[in-house]
């Protein structure tokens, strides 16, 4: 069993633990994030307290590395450096009083800016008209669906793509954008990847691939003309080459039938008196 998941497990037991039995409780537990939203290798403050006049014992159950910073005298609260969280984790404080327990937990939320941004085209080189596929593709970001890439033509935003959340983060995020080239100028594109964390209270991060261009090509009238004219002489040379060759096998078959040649064998079959002649 994974540490994370023995750690679920004992959070359950913990949280059923503290849960009353019956009637409100006898004294309150609070959390304080000093963030709700954290880098891979973010460490940040986290502040357990209560209620309670006179605690017995207190604390905060995390998966993650904590310091215990600071206590107050009496017990009533306690403050703790939290570090290296690699996934979203649930912190646990709690406190004991007058022989009774009590806690309460905090979502924290794991995230992973965008690092780099890549884009492909395919084919760099069109005619006007002809389709053609754009690829943007970012490494290993979280959470998914704070993500946004936009497929950008110089400083307009063409097409935007947005992503659902997904138990297990992919190494790589890709969009495919299709499009056509209407326009015989080169074009620029570009790839923004945008993560908008403020929702979680965090920040914006933004970044944008670099520049290709799309060269688009337009078949000249003039152009035409000779792709016609080629293709009519070699059509042209074909049928007379065909005709030809039906001539000379027509001759070749009828050689055959009649002899090697029909007038010298004639010649040869008149009498030698009027050959003379």
């Amino acid at each position: 069993m994974s540490s994370f998941a023995c750690w679920n497990l004992s959070l359950t037991l913990l949280v059923l633990f503290c849960s009353p039995g019956s009637g409100e409780k006898a004294f309150e537990v609070y959390i304080r994030s000093e963030k709700q939203i954290v880098k891979a290798t973010e460490a940040w403050r986290v502040n357990c307290s209560t209620s309670c006049a006179a605690p017995e014992i207190g604390g905060l159950e995390t998966p993650t590395n904590k310091l215990m910073l600071e206590e107050d005298p009496h017990g009533k609260w306690i403050e703790f450096l939290v570090s290296n969280a690699t996934v979203d984790t649930v912190l646990l404080c709690h406190f004991t009083c007058s022989g009774k327990q009590q806690a309460e937990s905090f979502n924290i939320r794991v995230y992973e800016p965008p690092a780099q941004v890549t884009l492909k085209l395919q084919p760099p080189r069109v005619f006007m008209g002809e389709a053609f596929t754009i690829e943007c593709k970012v490494p290993s970001v979280k959470p998914l669906e704070s993500l946004t890439l936009s497929l950008l033509c110089g400083r307009e935003t063409l097409k935007n793509q947005t992503f659902g959340g997904a138990e297990t983060v992919p190494e790589e995020v890709i969009a495919i954008f299709n499009s056509t080239a209407l326009k015989k100028d080169g074009l620029n594109f570009s790839c923004q990847a945008e993560l908008d964390l403020r929702p979680h209270g965090g920040s914006l991060y933004r970044r944008i691939s670099e520049y290709q261009s799309l060269e688009v090509y337009e078949i000249r009238q003039d152009n035409q003309m000779v792709i016609i004219i080629v293709v009519v002489s070699i059509l042209l040379f074909l049928f007379v080459t065909s005709v030809l060759l039906c001539f000379i096998l027509g001759q070749h078959w009828h050689r055959r039938r009649t002899g090697t040649y029909g007038v010298l064998a004639a010649w040869r079959r008149l009498p030698r008196a009027l050959r003379g002649r």
